[in-house]
């Protein structure tokens, strides 16, 4: 609630004081134009549904990682401690990648990153035991340079006049960590599905979101 608080504060500031024009374009276009040009462009409008699908992986992967470790007899306590270890792969990872696109095509590196998510996501599905837990950790490793860098090839082609309203979008498709880890959540709940754990069977919906990751890396590479 407070949070929540905090933004519609904001939200109220935004409304009321007259923001500074950074671009030193007097200019401004009508939100329907630059919407039209924003739909147009296939690559912008393919990242925000990337951005989407990843945001939703990234929440459903850290979130439901204790509910995994738990069916396998692990504590919680121990089981953030998987979470935590986790997470400190992605932070490293992030140095990581940022060292690889040096030399690599950061396009071909989101796809690259993509299987290997993708990968060790169905490694967490298919394997029930520690070294399916493992995969599953893995995970955050190949997810730490999709943000920024689905961000970044969404905007590149974009005009400056729309990059405001097309910034935003990226911005708001955190909407995705919202919407997807309930049905994962209805997954679980099952408990067993064709005699495997429902656990696992649910990081099916990661999988798709990292296929889409994929595919959209591929995609931006070949037109770029």
């Amino acid at each position: 609630m407070a949070l929540g608080l905090v933004v519609l504060l904001v939200f109220v500031i935004i409304a009321l004081v007259k923001m500074p024009n950074t671009t030193g374009d007097s200019r401004n276009a009508k939100n329907s134009e630059t919407l039209g040009r924003l739909w147009k462009n296939t690559i912008y409008r393919e990242g925000v549904l990337a951005q989407i699908f990843y945001v939703a992986a990234q929440i459903m992967t850290w979130t439901f990682i204790i509910q995994y470790a738990d069916n396998l007899g692990i504590d919680k306590a121990t089981a953030q401690k998987y979470n935590i270890g986790a997470m400190c792969m992605f932070l490293s990872a992030r140095f990581i990648s940022t060292f690889l696109m040096r030399y690599v095509n950061t396009r071909a590196l989101l796809a690259i990153f993509g299987v290997g998510a993708a990968l060790c996501a169905t490694g967490a599905i298919l394997i029930v035991g520690m070294p399916g837990l493992f995969c599953l950790m893995g995970i955050s490793f190949f997810m730490s340079l999709m943000f920024p860098t689905i961000y970044g090839i969404a905007l590149e082609n974009v005009s400056t006049e729309d990059s405001n309203l097309g910034a935003a979008f990226l911005v708001m498709a955190i909407v995705g960590g919202a919407l997807m880890p309930p049905l994962q959540g209805m997954i679980i709940d099952y408990g067993t599905i064709a005699g495997h754990p429902a656990v696992n069977v649910s990081f099916v919906l990661p999988l798709l979101c990292f296929l889409f990751i994929i595919l959209y890396g591929y995609r931006s590479y070949k037109a770029r």
